[in-house]
Formats: C-alpha cells, sequence, structure tokens
C-alpha cells in the first residue's frame, strides 16, 4: 500500500518535527519565570508567544495520534466483536464519523484562515501577533488528519485479517 504508506509517513515527518515545539514553548516559560521572579522584568511577549505555539503543537499534532491510534476510542461494543466485524465497524465509524467531521474541519479551517489573512488579525494581548499563520496551520492539520484517515481505513480493507490460531499439536 504505497499511498498509506507515504501518508504514515509524511505525518510521521511533521509529528517529529512539530514535537520539538513542545522544548521551545518549555523554554520560553522557563525564560519568561526566570525574568519575572528572580530578575524582577516579566516579559510582555511570552505569554502570547507560548499560546500560539501550544495552539500550534496541539493542532498539528492530530495526524501523527492517528497514526500511531492514540486518539480516544470507546471500545465497549467492539472488543466483544471479533477482528473482521471489528475492523469493518471501524471503517463505518470513519465513514460516518470521522471523514464528515475531518472535511468540516478542513473546510472551515480554510475559511477562518482566509479572512483571518485578508483582514491581517492580530492577537489582543500585550504584543500582537498574527493570528493566521496558527490558522493555516489548523487548515494543515485538517488535511494531515484527513489523509491519515484514508491511510488508516486503506490499511483496514486492504489488510488481510488474521487467520485464527490452531492450537498446537505437538
Amino acid at each position: 500500500m504505497p499511498v498509506s504508506h507515504l501518508i504514515d509517513g509524511l505525518n510521521e515527518i511533521v509529528g517529529r518535527i512539530v514535537s520539538v515545539v513542545a522544548i521551545l514553548f518549555a523554554g520560553i516559560i522557563i525564560y519568561d519565570v526566570f525574568m519575572r521572579y528572580v530578575l524582577g522584568q516579566p516579559t510582555r511577549w511570552a505569554f502570547d508567544v507560548t499560546k500560539q505555539l501550544y495552539g500550534f503543537y496541539f493542532v498539528m499534532l492530530g495526524g501523527y495520534a492517528l497514526r500511531h491510534q492514540a486518539h480516544v476510542r470507546v471500545d465497549l461494543l467492539t472488543a466483544r466483536m471479533g477482528p473482521g466485524l471489528r475492523r469493518w465497524v471501524e471503517v463505518a465509524g470513519y465513514v460516518i464519523f470521522f471523514f464528515p467531521f475531518a472535511w468540516v474541519f478542513a473546510r472551515r479551517s480554510w475559511d477562518f484562515a482566509m479572512t483571518s489573512w485578508r483582514q491581517g488579525e492580530v492577537t489582543y494581548g500585550a504584543v500582537q501577533l498574527p493570528v493566521y499563520p496558527l490558522k493555516i496551520a489548523m487548515f494543515a492539520a485538517a488535511c494531515l488528519l484527513l489523509i491519515q484517515g484514508v491511510s488508516e481505513v486503506l490499511k483496514l480493507v486492504l489488510t488481510r485479517s488474521p487467520k485464527p490460531e490452531t492450537p498446537d499439536v505437538g
């Protein structure tokens, strides 16, 4: 499944790169705490920057989390199903719930991003940061999530179900 491998690889690369952002915003928070409580000179920009970075970090890891099956699941019903039926219930869940959500997320975040870009939207804090990069990241994240869903469905549909185990007679 070359398409699935390509999508998985893309989300893996994005996830690993974006995970570095956590180190960056943790460093900024430590710097701000040091400036505020040790030197008595709080920064005006650190809170707004870390808020933007955290939003970027959180939203961009959706496809990566789905790739690694780290999303919340309710397995109450599927836990009692056989592997074949479970796979088809998961496919139905993607078709009925996931893809419509991901499509609306992509469509609306595109609208938000373009409106923000046209208006030159900025934050309301002490330092006025542009908002459109975060909203463009929301659109990119929605697209990554959507294509990762395609990859997951391809894996469910095209992977052979495991053969039933036969006991050793030896």
